[in-house]
């Protein structure tokens, strides 16, 4: 009887404990400039103490519900993580002209562009769950360039990693100011990432030395990562689960390398 007794306490204890943790979110407004922006945080509060901090940095679409499901999917790992606001005011967009407009303003100015992602940064630093002398940042597409962009500025972060993104190609002073480790998820068939710029940016961090590595997805089209990107009905854009999974895994087994040494 006494055993059946102390077995039931220890399920209640953990039931409790089970229905305790679990990731919290909310959003974060904050200011590039004059511009106001609404980010996303997501960790689980169960964690105590600081822990290892990912940017989130969304597709051209804005951040919409498929960067603030990244990252919840980062605070169930054990990270705390803030999805980016690169657009301002929340915007997002469906409609592939749009999306296309609103990226190319950002891109313009590559210095502005840097400073809207180290704006996002520095919030995602100063939560009190942060472990702020170990960082890193992701992105999709718009947003895997801005994670490039951002580790080539020579921001303080410990990993960079692209997801189907454009290779911006980088000056010998940018990669030698980069303090990030690299890591590229390419999809083998992506039509949108011309050979010649994937080229040229090996040879740029080769030349410099950079700490980087280039995974190629065999079949892999552009935003094979994003569920439901066939419905835009743009061709050359196709979700594959399997890579999708496959390069989400590659991910964290680099931050289990880079942040959690």
């Amino acid at each position: 009887m006494r055993r059946g007794i102390l077995t039931l306490a220890i399920l209640a204890a953990v039931q409790g404990t089970l229905v305790r943790a679990e990731v919290q979110t909310k959003t974060v407004t904050y200011k590039h400039g004059n511009l106001e922006c609404r980010g996303f945080l997501a960790w689980d509060d169960a964690i105590e103490g600081p822990r290892p901090g990912v940017l989130v940095v969304h597709e051209w679409w804005g951040l919409n519900e498929d960067a603030r499901q990244r990252a919840q999917m980062l605070a169930r790992e054990g990270y705390i993580a803030f999805a980016a606001d690169m657009y301002g005011e929340g915007r997002t967009t469906e409609h592939p002209q749009e999306a296309g407009a609103m990226a190319s303003e950002v891109r313009k100015n590559v210095d502005d562009w840097v400073r809207r992602a180290v704006a996002a940064l520095e919030v995602l630093k100063s939560q009190p769950q942060c472990d702020a002398e170990r960082l890193a940042a992701i992105g999709y597409c718009f947003g895997g360039s801005t994670a490039l962009q951002l580790g080539f500025s020579g921001a303080d972060v410990d990993a960079v990693v692209s997801f189907h993104g454009a290779l911006p190609g980088p000056t010998p002073e940018q990669v030698k100011r980069t303090k990030a480790s690299v890591l590229v998820c390419h999809g083998a068939q992506d039509s949108f990432i011309p050979d010649e710029a994937i080229q040229n940016f090996r040879k740029a961090l080769d030349a410099g030395g950079a700490d980087w590595e280039m995974v190629y997805y065999g079949g892999a089209k552009h935003s094979f990562t994003v569920k439901g990107i066939d419905e835009k009905g743009v061709n050359g854009l196709a979700y594959n689960q399997h890579d999708d999974e496959r390069s989400w895994a590659r991910m964290l087994a680099f931050f289990q390398e880079k942040l959690r040494k």
